[in-house]
């Protein structure tokens, strides 16, 4: 059975992120916090050597990946991008107030948050219905989301040796879909923050997170 360990780092925060707007396929600067938040991911990481680099294709997991490896203190693999691995595309919904966009995604089925929809129902349902809500139906529903995901999992799986240990810069609401389907439920009702580390074994069989969320600060222990 091959098999490689994913250590997934949610990018630092952005500019859209500190406004609290939809950032999906919509890209903006690493503020100087989320600088800060790429650096203390990179310092705790610096004795781990890694295989392999990925990130997906954003601006904002691109950055934060080189300043990550910048810190290392082993060879740094070449960084590869993967659209496929980018966070959920929100269409119409992109660069709105988040709590404006799920009150008016849920509302309607008596839901004022995105919290309420995954507590109640899942995440997938979540992204169906802001599919179905989007005037334009381009927000990806939970079908197209996972198939998409799905194709970076294997990219990932095929393309590195067994056993390999690999960095993958992303994005919260991708690694939070990975934490419901793959962990514990509960930690899907969570967002990750920031900088924050999931770790996550994919095999040829399945996938298993392994821990979910850590916090990484320079007094992080390993």
């Amino acid at each position: 059975m091959k098999k490689v360990e994913l250590y997934l780092i949610r990018h630092g925060q952005t500019y859209i992120n500190k406004y609290n707007r939809m950032q999906g396929w919509s890209d903006s600067p690493l503020t100087a916090s989320g600088k800060s938040d790429a650096h203390n991911a990179g310092i705790y990481l610096r004795d781990t050597q890694f295989q392999a680099v990925y990130s997906s294709d954003t601006m904002r997991a691109i950055k934060t990946a080189k300043i990550i490896m910048d810190e290392s203190n082993f060879p740094t693999p070449e960084r590869r991008t993967s659209k496929y691995l980018r966070e959920h595309f929100y269409g119409y919904f992109e660069g709105d107030d988040s709590y404006r966009t799920w009150f008016v995604v849920g509302n309607p089925y008596g839901y004022k948050t995105l919290e309420d929809i995954a507590a109640d129902r899942s995440l997938d349902v979540a992204k169906d219905l802001m599919h179905q809500t989007d005037p334009y139906h381009d927000a990806e529903n939970a079908e197209q989301f996972w198939t998409r995901v799905n194709k970076g999992l294997d990219q990932l799986l095929t393309e590195n040796p067994n056993h390999s240990r690999i960095l993958v810069v992303t994005h919260g609401g991708l690694i939070r879909s990975l934490a419901a389907k793959y962990g514990n439920v509960a930690d899907g009702l969570v967002h990750p923050k920031n900088g924050s580390l999931t770790r996550m074994t994919l095999t040829d069989e399945g996938a298993q997170i392994t821990s979910y969320n850590k916090i990484l600060t320079p007094d992080t222990e390993s």
